[in-house]
């Protein structure tokens, strides 16, 4: 279950699901805490019409979604030919207040008067498996709180012309036997239980007669806050003045934010500048105001795996950033450098992630490899954080933020990556890989610390540190003339190797899309250099269209979220993207079109990216939207375009 709708305002964020019902809503941060009870069910819509009830996600309905192209606002449609029921949502997140604002518009597609009530489910879980929340109707101003401690929120709606929800009810959800209140609905009315505690629920309900082809539109909010009282300022403006103001304050927003990109991005045929306008509101959907960027709000993987994708890896956030430095876009990676620089170990590395509130994230990286004690990151993160510093001096030229940097970031990681190099080879010592499964020296980790030592240098120089610039520099020559060292027999560069204990050298001769990339992008070698042709070679090989989806795997054998094991592995959008960006170098603009084209057509409807797709089916795999996909779109088509 992806999420094709994603709304932020960078301390809110909401997720639609495929049935455009909220799946996912984080606050206080873009990605914690998420207080829905995502592994159960969504917040349910439900129409009832003389007599016969339906919720929307019951599979007679079709559903359609979308993001505008220029602003993160939502539109669903929805339609039930057994009800003759029509549904329409204008969907936003406020960027003044902390509300989800869903505006619908309830049509009777039949051809007679008849009764039509909406139902309006939620579902909020804001203690640890909803032992100890609170939901209960407020008479006095007409609407439903759900709380605990300094969590609480808000949920009422209107009639766009006037008037209120005319029923409600709070129940039990999901204990002592009790599915949840949202059952009351289905018989069309509400008992108006006014409170309950423990894992709760409620239901608000609209009703009116339609005459035939008659509408009617409905402001439905959900507010959050740390207090009732915050809250209800909220819902006393949302239900007295008029929400088209709140809404097109939102559109003109998100229009200024984008603006810069816009006007770079235009000369691009329509398709490819949608997909990239979209792209960038993927991203910033993602975006925290206080820095962190989660790699994805689609906590749908948590019925699949351990854990989620809601934390902030700092090489995604770089990936992520990158794009938007290229547009001149920059609040956003000042925000996170900031992030890093508070986050990052005393010893001068990034760890492997962290929760949008600075805390150190979940690892399955152990502390101990072979009976060495051993650090639990991928320094690949570190390197990557330092080069897009310099990316963004690069193009900002704000040396002001560069000399502010230097002593407490800059420095001390571009320290920790010169001396974390195994004396015997010369070349980094081993840390996990990017795709976070194995501990030894990559060719791809090698490489990002050649570009992290590059980028280091020349912000040393800039801020007057000759003496580290001389050192880094050494260190990045030398790092470069031992690449030999990952070279595979066959000439190409291999995934890595590891030293035993002894010494000794145990070799990964995988095929890697990134022992590809890694050269191409941070080594500084020529493309002509033989040792990248040979790898362009075994990629193309063992790589590229070797699945019925097509599109480029990660590895060989790559076994994450593979179904059949007859596959070498499952094609993903960043590594066919990556394939793009080379050929775009290499001046071959007609095969980078095809990857390209190939990665643009599995977008869902509404714009959005998975992270990978089953290789016969093509169906998406892992979540959706991945910012990773999202931003490697944008940086290819500015690489085609010439941007």
């Amino acid at each position: 279950m992806s999420r094709p709708v994603v709304l932020s305002n960078g301390r809110m964020f909401v997720g639609l699901d495929n049935n455009g019902l909220v799946h996912d809503f984080y606050y206080p941060y873009v990605g914690l805490d998420n207080l829905t009870t995502a592994r159960s069910i969504p917040h349910k819509i439900g129409i009832w019409v003389n007599g016969i009830f339906s919720w929307v996600d019951d599979g007679s309905w079709r559903v359609e979604l979308d993001i505008e192209d220029s602003a993160l606002i939502g539109h669903v449609k929805m339609h039930s030919d057994k009800l003759g029921i029509s549904l329409e949502f204008e969907d936003f997140i406020d960027k003044e207040y902390d509300a989800l604002v869903r505006r619908i518009k309830v049509r009777n597609d039949f051809t007679k008067e008849r009764e039509v009530r909406l139902f309006m489910h939620q579902v909020f879980e804001i203690s640890r498996r909803g032992r100890a929340d609170t939901a209960l109707y407020v008479p006095d101003d007409h609407y439903l709180l759900d709380y605990k401690g300094r969590c609480c929120l808000l949920v009422a709606g209107k009639f766009v012309d006037g008037g209120n929800f005319d029923q409600y009810v709070v129940g039990s959800f999901g204990l002592e036997g009790k599915e949840g209140s949202f059952k009351d609905a289905e018989d069309g009315d509400l008992s108006c239980n006014p409170v309950e505690h423990g894992g709760v629920d409620s239901v608000i309900r609209f009703s009116r007669r339609l005459n035939a082809g008659g509408t009617y539109e409905v402001d439905y909010w959900v507010v959050a806050a740390e207090s009732q009282y915050d809250a209800q300022l909220v819902h006393t403006y949302l239900k007295h003045y008029d929400i088209t103001e709140r809404e097109e304050a939102v559109r003109i927003d998100w229009h200024e934010w984008i603006t810069p990109a816009i006007d770079k991005l235009s000369a691009m045929p329509h398709d490819h500048f949608v997909a990239a306008t979209k792209s960038l509101l993927v991203i910033k959907a993602h975006c925290d105001d206080r820095g962190s960027i989660l790699a994805s709000g689609d906590s749908s993987i948590f019925n699949y795996g351990r854990d989620y994708y809601c934390y902030c890896w700092p090489r995604d956030s770089a990936y992520a950033l990158w794009p938007l430095i290229r547009l001149g876009m920059f609040e956003e990676a000042k925000k996170f450098f900031y992030f890093a620089k508070d986050t990052v170990h005393k010893e001068g590395y990034m760890m492997h992630k962290y929760q949008p509130d600075r805390a150190i994230g979940s690892t399955w990286h152990p502390l101990i490899h072979n009976r060495s004690k051993e650090l639990a990151i991928q320094e690949d993160e570190t390197a990557a954080v330092i080069f897009m510093i310099g990316e963004y001096y690069r193009i900002s030229n704000d040396e002001a933020f560069i000399k502010s940097f230097y002593d407490d970031f800059i420095s001390p990681c571009a320290q920790f990556i010169c001396h974390y190099i195994d004396k015997t080879t010369g070349l980094p010592h081993a840390s996990y890989d990017l795709w976070e499964e194995k501990f030894l020296t990559t060719t791809y980790t090698t490489c990002t610390v050649i570009a992290g030592l590059d980028a280091a240098v020349k912000l040393a120089n800039l801020t007057e540190h000759q003496e580290d610039a001389r050192i880094w520099h050494e260190a990045a020559e030398a790092l470069r003339g031992k690449l030999d060292q990952l070279l595979h027999p066959d000439g190409y560069f291999r995934k890595g190797y590891l030293l035993g204990n002894d010494t000794e050298t145990v070799t990964d001769d995988v095929v890697d899309i990134s022992s590809l990339y890694g050269p191409f992008m941070y080594s500084g070698l020529s493309l002509e250099d033989e040792r990248i042709l040979a790898t362009e070679k075994a990629v193309q090989e063992k790589l590229v269209e070797v699945v019925p989806a097509g599109g480029v795997i990660r590895y060989e054998h790559d076994n994450y979220f593979l179904k059949d094991s007859k596959f070498p592995g499952n094609p993903w959008i960043v590594c066919s993207l990556w394939l793009a960006q080379y050929l775009i170098a290499k001046k071959d603009k007609d095969k980078a079109a095809k990857f390209i084209s190939w990665s643009l057509d599995r977008r869902l409807p509404s714009g959005v990216l998975s992270e990978q797709f089953d290789p016969e089916t093509g169906e998406p795999l892992g979540v959706s939207p991945l910012v990773w996909s999202h931003a490697e779109v944008i940086n290819t088509l500015l690489d085609f375009y010439d941007i």
